[in-house]
């Protein structure tokens, strides 16, 4: 089979499944992320969208398919692996150390990446790296006026752009983010789109999240899922005005919302 990658796709899978005994969580899943863009993955809950994030970054291994990151065939490579190759991800549950503060998160974070944990380091440039590394990656989250304080002193929003900022402290190639803003309120939720937004012209992003305004807003190309499998996938546009994906997945969402 060929690994070439379809044109300007820096991250794809071709076929990709995942069983956990008799349930297919991802079936048969070809999906691409190209150089530049937001590719949002929408789907009722239980349509395999974190399966599948946790396929990209190597928590699960797959049943079957392929995954490609520059071109390369990256599955069965640990999530460490994976990680340090430049695919950085968040999760849905925030994994900040809350005794650390903001900026010791990050430098924590970066640390970890190159292969560091405290006390391990080997020359002062280094140090004055990974210090310059996580200061950066605070300005662009706009925490810099919290670098000193304890993360668990933060609000929740400002935990949830820590985490980015963790993320981006590993100097990925691109970001896997599933739910960035679950539990936010709509102040908080705009501030970490526009986040977003300014981010996806150096880091290409895999989001998963319910908030539909926001992937709208957000997202280039979305894929929706439903039961494992791609429904649709497509421009924005394309999706916003499906009537398939609007029959199937919108009135779920709506049942759900309302339940």
């Amino acid at each position: 089979m060929s690994t070439t990658p379809q044109h300007g796709a820096l991250l794809e899978t071709r076929g990709l499944t995942r069983r956990f005994g008799g349930l297919v969580a991802v079936n048969d899943v070809d999906f691409t992320l190209r150089q530049g863009e937001i590719h949002a993955i929408l789907g009722p809950n239980g349509a395999g969208k974190s399966t599948l994030i946790n396929l990209l970054s190597g928590e699960f291994p797959p049943s079957e398919g392929e995954i490609l990151f520059q071109g390369q065939p990256i599955q069965g490579k640990k999530a460490r692996q994976i990680a340090r190759m430049g695919i950085g991800r968040s999760h849905q549950k925030t994994n900040i150390f809350p005794r650390l503060t903001c900026l010791q998160n990050c430098q924590l974070a970066a640390r970890i990446h190159l292969g560091g944990v405290f006390g391990s380091w080997r020359s002062r440039h280094r140090a004055l790296e990974v210090d310059q590394r996580a200061l950066e990656v605070l300005e662009t989250c706009q925490l810099v006026h919290r670098a000193h304080t304890p993360a668990s002193a933060m609000s929740y929003g400002e935990q949830r752009q820590l985490q980015i900022a963790m993320v981006l402290a590993t100097s990925p190639r691109l970001m896997l983010l599933d739910e960035p803003m679950a539990g936010m309120g709509r102040e908080e939720t705009a501030q970490v789109t526009e986040l977003l937004k300014g981010l996806s012209d150096r880091y290409p992003l895999v989001l998963i999240e319910h908030d539909m305004d926001s992937v709208f807003r957000l997202a280039d190309r979305i894929t929706v899922m439903v039961d494992g499998c791609v429904l649709e996938t497509g421009p924005t546009a394309q999706i916003r005005a499906s009537e398939r994906v609007r029959d199937v997945y919108l009135g779920r969402h709506h049942e759900e919302s309302a339940a």
